[in-house]
């Protein structure tokens, strides 16, 4: 007997829950598009103010949106020793590094301190050689980066990626039948009328909003922001580019094929929502000059290359397989929570077989952009 599911609609306060903010696209692809912007990295680290000789304040730096692989842990690294290597060509003491991996309460913390390397309490220079220990101190900090989470003036460098593209929530006017904004047989905004992208938009603009308001309010004088999240080229919010191509064509078709099949209902379908929402540079820069506690030191559109892994491009199955392992890797929690787990096999089972039929143009078309942000207090 074919599976069915119940209609349960995942709640906001639930979706935040068990949301994994990083909404990986898979270590070897993070890790491939992390360490291709180390250069921007380095040159927001290189405008972060030194710690004076005299002061007993540690370093801190936040990777918020930080997940439980071991990427996060590499860029941890990259930046305090960066940072330690500042210190000793400015002939300055380094100060002691704090280091605090934050992401929702639904994140396994217990993963990513297992792979967390000794504290190594050794010299600077041992440190710097060191790839076996660590020359911080850390800690998890759960919770929504939406909100504040940390002490006033406690940090020196934040980096988030991948992460602010999620947003809090779906919004309300999205589920509503009685709004123009009901997002009737669609899954993602990505094709929706202009009242759908109106309403994404808006809860983007509010949780970036939110977001950077609890960052001026913590980041210490002189401190840094290190940004990366899906972008878009297109001005037309509509058009998602490569998270529309993610969610809104193979993803979209394989929901409709659970409603041809009668294993979901209409209803079913058109109560989820991907809430991810990609956007342009002038919407992002938007948000910040409105809150007006900023400074862009730097904002740009970034190629970040196709989110397939494939060892075969040629092989048109595992193009397919790989496309749907990106779409669970992102999804699968909500789809999971939505349809149970049963309906998720069959419904990325079929993801996997369209996108197959359609392999080249995946591998053609399928690409990234990310926007890049530096930001400092005004």
């Amino acid at each position: 007997m074919a599976p069915t599911a119940e209609n349960v609609v995942v709640s906001n306060i639930k979706l935040e829950r068990m949301l994994s903010m990083k909404g990986g696209k898979g270590e070897a692809s993070y890790a491939q598009h992390a360490r291709s912007m180390v250069h921007l990295l380095r040159e927001t680290l290189d405008g972060v103010r030194l710690s004076e000789e005299e002061e007993e304040v540690p370093f801190v730096v936040a990777d918020l949106g930080c997940s439980c692989g071991s990427n996060t842990i590499y860029m941890v690294d990259f930046i305090i020793k960066h940072m330690m290597k500042r210190h000793e060509a400015a002939g300055l003491h380094p100060p002691e590094f704090s280091a605090f991996f934050s992401d929702l309460p639904s994140n396994d913390f217990n993963v990513l301190f297992q792979l967390l390397p000794p504290y190594g309490g050794v010299s600077m220079e041992e440190c710097l050689a060191s790839d076996t220990h660590r020359s911080y101190f850390a800690a998890g900090v759960p919770g929504t980066f939406y909100r504040r989470l940390f002490p006033a003036k406690s940090v020196d460098v934040f980096y988030s990626a991948f992460s602010l593209h999620w947003l809090s929530q779906v919004p309300d006017v999205v589920l509503d039948k009685r709004s123009t904004a009901y997002n009737k047989g669609r899954i993602f905004i990505h094709g929706a009328n202009e009242s759908t992208a109106n309403a994404y938009k808006k809860q983007f603009q509010s949780d970036l909003g939110g977001f950077l308001r609890s960052r001026a309010k913590e980041i210490k004088r002189g401190g840094s922001m290190f940004l990366v999240c899906l972008g878009r080229t297109c001005p037309d919010p509509t058009d998602q580019g490569g998270a529309g191509l993610l969610f809104g064509t193979h993803f979209q078709d394989a929901w409709e094929d659970l409603v041809q099949e009668g294993l979901i209902t209409n209803e079913q379908r058109d109560n989820f929502n991907i809430p991810v929402y990609a956007p342009s540079l002038e919407d992002f820069k938007e948000v910040v000059e409105a809150d007006g506690s900023l400074l862009i030191n730097k904002l740009e559109v970034f190629r970040g290359g196709s989110p397939l892994v494939v060892n075969h491009p040629d092989d048109a199955a595992e193009i397919g397989r790989a496309l749907a392992n990106s779409c669970r890797s992102v999804s699968g929690v909500l789809v999971d929570a939505h349809i149970g787990d049963q309906l998720s096999d069959e419904l990325f089972s079929r993801v996997a077989s369209r996108a197959t039929s359609q392999a080249k143009e995946l591998l053609d078309q399928l690409q990234f952009f990310h926007i890049v942000a530096s930001l400092s207090l005004a």
